[in-house]
């Protein structure tokens, strides 16, 4: 019996979101891709952790409370008291929402192997999940190396892993980007690319491409998320579709994060994958629908109301 359901690694960060598209009217709260997932994770139910580096500064410490608040496990986390924590500023506009970020020397950019005490690696261990990024690749050399190395640790001690793409390449050079990610799909067990992502990374953006060159590359279950029209995935040798929700959109951001938490801790309590993909989805439809990353994150009551409307 494994002590986590979930746990992720990667760079948490606060979040400035603008409420109004044209006017200086910003939102304060939290984001950062595997920070979201995990919390999508717990408000889910799952047994969650966090491993990350976090300045010894006001956001820094507001983040711990926060997964304090959500009951995810930050025992491994380190402080890092010369550098800060990462911010990002989020605007919207009529081509959706963008991001200016602010984490140029962050803590958890200077996160290196050695980061992986013995902490962190008991708690990989202990996770029937760890779940990371390719932000979390992007961030630094060094914290590029920190995810390989968590990564390989976790199979070794039968620890499954799953990959988001999350493909920014504000971040780094897509030639890099292309060669790191075929790195860590590798090593993944679930990889969850969105539409949008795929073709600067192979090239096509066609499902049954995506997903053939997922698994040819180490992957053994490919998630193609594809928004308001679902998903498509291959898991093994089975093949299938999941219908999307039809949903007034109001912030996009985080919305792939809530659909990987939801996914993961669903697989973790048993389901199949068709019933935790058609989850996965319904939280998903839901986060969008408030400002944030993480305020709107959904509990299994939304959640299943949602499936019992849509099948109604």
């Amino acid at each position: 019996m494994k002590r986590f359901d979930f746990v992720a690694l990667g760079e948490p960060m606060v979040e400035f979101n603008q409420t109004h598209p044209g006017q200086l009217d910003y939102l304060q709260g939290f984001g950062g891709d595997t920070s979201n997932a995990t919390l999508a994770a717990a408000r889910a139910g799952a047994r969650t952790a966090y491993l990350t580096r976090l300045g010894d500064d006001t956001w820094g410490r507001a983040l711990m409370a926060l997964w304090a608040t959500e009951g995810v496990n930050t025992d491994a986390i380190d402080i890092d008291v010369t550098a800060p924590t990462g911010v990002y500023f989020v605007t919207h506009g009529p081509q959706g929402h963008e991001f200016s970020y602010l984490r140029e020397g962050s803590a958890a950019s200077r996160m290196s192997p050695s980061n992986l005490s013995p902490a962190a690696r008991q708690t990989i261990q202990q996770a029937q999940w760890l779940h990371v990024s390719g932000i979390s690749l992007a961030i630094s050399t060094s914290a590029c190396d920190t995810v390989l190395a968590a990564m390989a640790w976790a199979r070794e001690c039968q620890t499954q892993v799953s990959l988001d793409a999350n493909l920014r390449l504000k971040l780094w050079p897509l030639a890099r980007a292309q060669a790191c990610l075929k790195q860590a799909i590798s090593l993944c067990d679930v990889f969850l690319p969105s539409e949008d992502e795929v073709k600067p990374l192979m090239g096509s953006d066609a499902p049954l491409a995506v997903l053939d060159w997922a698994q040819e590359l180490g992957a053994r279950h490919v998630v193609l998320k594809r928004g308001a029209r679902g998903a498509v995935v291959r898991t093994g040798a089975q093949q299938f579709e999941i219908a999307g929700h039809a949903t007034q959109a109001v912030d996009a951001t985080g919305a792939g994060d809530c659909f990987a938490g939801n996914l993961l801790t669903r697989l973790a309590q048993g389901d199949d994958w068709p019933q935790a993909v058609r989850y996965a989805n319904a939280a998903a439809a839901l986060s969008v629908q408030g400002f944030g990353a993480v305020a709107p994150l959904p509990k299994p009551e939304a959640v299943r109301a949602l499936l019992q409307k849509a099948s109604a």
